[in-house]
């Protein structure tokens, strides 16, 4: 029987790729959108939603049961970039980062829990990323956002384990996507004690994700979790050595593991 599977940011990039890639296997894919009217040929229906909204994200996922008579599969997948020296990036810029990538995945959570509580199954997927193991130079806070979401699965995971309901994140590397152009990036400013090394690593970050893989490799990965009856609280997808990176992260001692970060980074 055919899934019903709401993604959050399913308009474009991953979340866009995930949607197609499950409708095509059959599935009834529900995207979202703050401004769904803005897509008008998207290929899965999409309803409004801003994660950053409550009543929003309650009214979407009410629109989806009513359709459908139940919820099977949340893929929180909305989130939002940013960069820049931690120092000169703005508190408030630092708050919406984690409203977007932390606190509305939360919010998501939250509402739809009594939905799959009531029909005693669900699977509910984050989507982080591999910055989200380790403290990346000049994109600190998406890594703690990242990180703070990967954290608290592994603890709802332990509270909800009686519901039948199942929770793991996916955590991709780079992919080729448009998530530069809505990134928030603090300006490179002149004659900060930034701007060298600030100037030079944003410009590594631009070129990772636009030589990065395609974004059908995170959607097969979703639909395999889709069909595992116990899926593993954590999962990579990238290339190997990005993946390579958290096994080293483990195995080498800090400052050694931070040295090879430096000269990556050339810093």
């Amino acid at each position: 029987m055919s899934k019903v599977v709401l993604i959050t940011g399913g308009s474009s990039g991953i979340g866009k790729s995930i949607g197609e890639f499950l409708a095509n296997k059959g599935e009834i894919v529900y995207g979202t959108s703050r401004s769904p009217e803005r897509y008008p040929e998207s290929k899965i229906k999409l309803v409004a939603l801003d994660v950053a909204n409550a009543d929003s994200i309650t009214s979407a996922i009410q629109t989806v049961v009513a359709n459908e008579g139940r919820i099977d599969v949340v893929i929180n997948n909305a989130g939002a970039g940013i960069t820049g020296p931690i120092e000169e990036t703005p508190n408030e810029e630092i708050k919406r980062n984690f409203e977007t990538n932390f606190f509305g995945p939360i919010n998501v959570i939250k509402a739809v829990l009594p939905h799959m509580r009531e029909q005693n199954s669900g699977l509910i997927i984050n989507i982080t990323s591999i910055a989200g193991y380790m403290g990346l130079p000049y994109r600190g806070v998406y890594s703690a956002s990242k990180g703070a979401l990967e954290l608290i699965t592994e603890a709802f995971r332990m509270e909800i384990k009686d519901f039948n309901i199942h929770m793991t994140n996916v955590a991709p590397g780079d992919f080729a996507t448009n998530i530069a152009a809505g990134r928030y990036h603090a300006p490179v400013i002149s004659g900060s004690p930034y701007e060298t090394t600030y100037g030079s690593v944003l410009k590594a970050i631009d070129e990772d994700v636009d030589s990065g893989g395609d974004p059908k490799m995170v959607a097969e990965q979703i639909y395999k979790i889709m069909n595992t009856s116990n899926p593993k609280i954590h999962y990579k997808v990238g290339a190997f050595m990005q993946k390579f990176s958290i096994v080293l992260k483990r195995i080498l001692p800090d400052k050694l593991y931070e040295k090879l970060l430096l000269n990556h980074y050339k810093l």
